[in-house]
């Protein structure tokens, strides 16, 4: 059986379907992932000063236009593996936003971003992607290229834990998103992942859990009765 959180299966299955990511995010979420991808970043507050912004798992650029609004002077950067992503991504940075985000085509867990450079990071529904050792080293690669004080927020779709709601968000995502897949992209077998992903992961508890075993200061969030959950806070100047 392949390992489904091995680096070259993830990134194949994102190219395969960044044609139709952005558009079936969407209809997995009810239309949520848009106001979801807001209130995330709104834990990171505003600043106007010129901070160093990290947009990490990137994907197509969807934080991007959120994250101008919230730091206009910042500078931005950003990172994901998925070469069919980063592509895409690169045309819409020159055309929507004038080049200003500076993207990297890295693994984030074997990356070679600088030490305690970032006053903010963001992360938008790559965590199921990781297994439980790949989550640590996620924390420490955080708690290393944020500063002192760095504020971060993360966000994933979770298993709410109404039973009711979970049995219609099961039975949504596992059958009703593969057929919706296979109408835009014609790969049911893509979007099967994303339920199995979800149910592995269940929600960000075990995020929160590993960023504290770093020394990170790390709120639990909730969004839509569990629907997607996340974990925001601050590196702690104290954190070694």
């Amino acid at each position: 059986m392949k390992d489904i959180y091995h680096a070259d299966f993830v990134r194949q299955l994102f190219n395969s379907m960044s044609a139709s990511y952005e558009r079936m995010n969407f209809i997995t979420s009810f239309g949520f992932s848009l106001l979801w991808r807001k209130q995330f970043i709104d834990k990171v507050g505003y600043d106007n000063s010129q901070v160093e912004v990290l947009d990490l798992l990137s994907g197509l650029g969807e934080n991007w236009t959120t994250l101008i609004k919230r730091f206009p002077n910042g500078n931005f950067q950003a990172v994901d593996f998925s070469e069919i992503m980063y592509n895409k991504s690169q045309v819409k940075n020159f055309k929507k936003f004038g080049n200003r985000f500076t993207v990297h085509k890295q693994d984030i867990l074997e990356n070679k971003l600088p030490s305690a450079k970032f006053d903010i990071v963001t992360c938008a529904f790559g965590l199921k992607t990781f297994n439980d050792k790949q989550i640590e080293i996620f924390a420490f690669t955080l708690k290393r290229i944020l500063k002192d004080n760095g504020r971060f927020s993360f966000i994933e779709v979770s298993t709410p834990t109404n039973k009711v709601l979970l049995t219609f968000y099961r039975f949504y995502l596992k059958h009703c998103i593969p057929f919706l897949g296979k109408i835009f992209l014609g790969n049911p077998s893509d979007y099967k992942m994303l339920w199995l992903y979800t149910e592995k992961f269940e929600n960000s508890r075990k995020v929160k859990e590993a960023f504290e075993k770093q020394g990170l200061i790390v709120d639990f969030n909730e969004y839509f009765f569990g629907c997607a959950t996340g974990i925001s806070g601050k590196k702690n100047s104290c954190a070694v």
